[in-house]
């Protein structure tokens, strides 16, 4: 049984462009209620000489990774145990790193793709040629603070949609590219939920815990996040199986239907978030566009909703309202994958 755990998956120390310590990050992140960060320093793992001093100091889960900056775009790249250099990759080379990071048990995560260029930020645009989307393991289709309502992220959001309805299987996640503590932020902050197998409780080791969330973002076991969690499970008819976010769901002509059940927990994290109470609106979106929508709300937080899975290649699920005086999407959760027989 998985555990959802959340996670900022973006951010910066002194060590390249941030303005504050491996420990100050971390201890910021603690007041968050995150269970872990990936420390994605620019172009370097220094800060990460600390990691084992810090974990044990805070109680905070520490993914190693990096952030290539080039160029070209900057892509993440976590779970590695070492330097992955980046320097001889031209626009067309990219499919050249990722097989040094996939080498190490790593994965790789376009960051930001539509981010204003240069000369404002230089290569924070994504041109790097893409000969294989399945080698792309995550899109950060939600950057920086409040990121429902930026184009920027409306076009990368798209963009994963849209290699979903190509049959690419790539994970979505948010990540605020986190440089400075110090500031006390008004606007909302999206995080990542992972679903660990092991339960957090558990005696493991930092590193078998590390591993745990980067299968998590790799099997799309992921829900992301402004204020209240979404959490989505499939019950296929007539056989009752179940299944969770990233899973991969056989359909066969005795087993066409399915009951999604979406319940949105408002416990989690609670005090770090401020929804209006309100009636909130759930859509079930697929590659055939909305195919169910529910309502919820503090008082009925569960639902549930019928889905002929004729034609479906992903579903996933939506929670829109009214928040920080805007309309917008809230959260959303990783898709479920069908496999038809032919």
């Amino acid at each position: 049984m998985k555990q959802w755990l959340p996670y900022e998956l973006h951010t910066h120390t002194f060590h390249s462009d941030g303005e504050h310590s491996l420990l100050e990050l971390a201890r910021s992140a603690k007041e968050l209620g995150l269970f872990g960060i990936a420390m994605t320093d620019h172009n370097t793992m220094s800060p990460l000489l600390e990691r084992e001093q810090i974990q044990s100091e805070t109680q905070l889960q520490i993914i190693r990774g990096m952030e290539w900056t080039t160029f070209f775009g900057h892509m993440l790249a976590i779970g590695i145990t070492d330097y992955v250099d980046w320097r001889d990759l031209g626009i067309k080379d990219i499919h050249k790193g990722i097989e040094r990071v996939h080498k190490q048990g790593g994965i790789v995560g376009i960051a930001h793709p539509y981010r204003v260029g240069s000369p404002l930020c230089t290569g924070c645009y994504w041109e790097y040629e893409i000969a294989d989307w399945d080698d792309i393991d995550y899109i950060e289709v939600w950057s920086y603070t409040f990121p429902s309502i930026m184009n920027s992220n409306q076009r990368a959001f798209q963009l994963w949609t849209d290699r979903l309805n190509q049959g690419h299987r790539i994970a979505a996640v948010c990540g605020r590219d986190w440089h400075v503590s110090s500031i006390k932020i008004t606007e909302p902050i999206a995080v990542t939920y992972l679903g660990l197998e092991n339960n957090r409780d558990s005696a493991l080791d930092p590193t078998e815990v590390e591993k745990l969330a980067v299968d998590a973002i790799k099997e799309g076991a992921v829900s992301v996040t402004m204020g209240p969690r979404l959490q989505c499970a499939l019950l296929i008819e007539p056989s009752g199986s179940v299944y969770g976010i990233g899973s991969v769901v056989k359909v066969t002509e005795d087993a066409s239907t399915a009951v999604a059940r979406v319940e949105v927990d408002f416990s989690e994290r609670a005090e770090h978030w401020r929804l209006d109470d309100q009636e909130l609106k759930v859509r079930l979106v697929s590659n055939k566009g909305t195919v169910g929508e529910l309502k919820v709300s503090r008082q009925v937080s569960t639902a549930s909703y019928g889905v002929d899975l004729a034609g479906l290649i992903w579903l996933r699920a939506e929670l829109h309202g009214a928040f920080h005086n805007s309309i917008t999407m809230i959260a959303f959760t990783n898709p479920f994958y069908f496999q038809h027989d032919n």
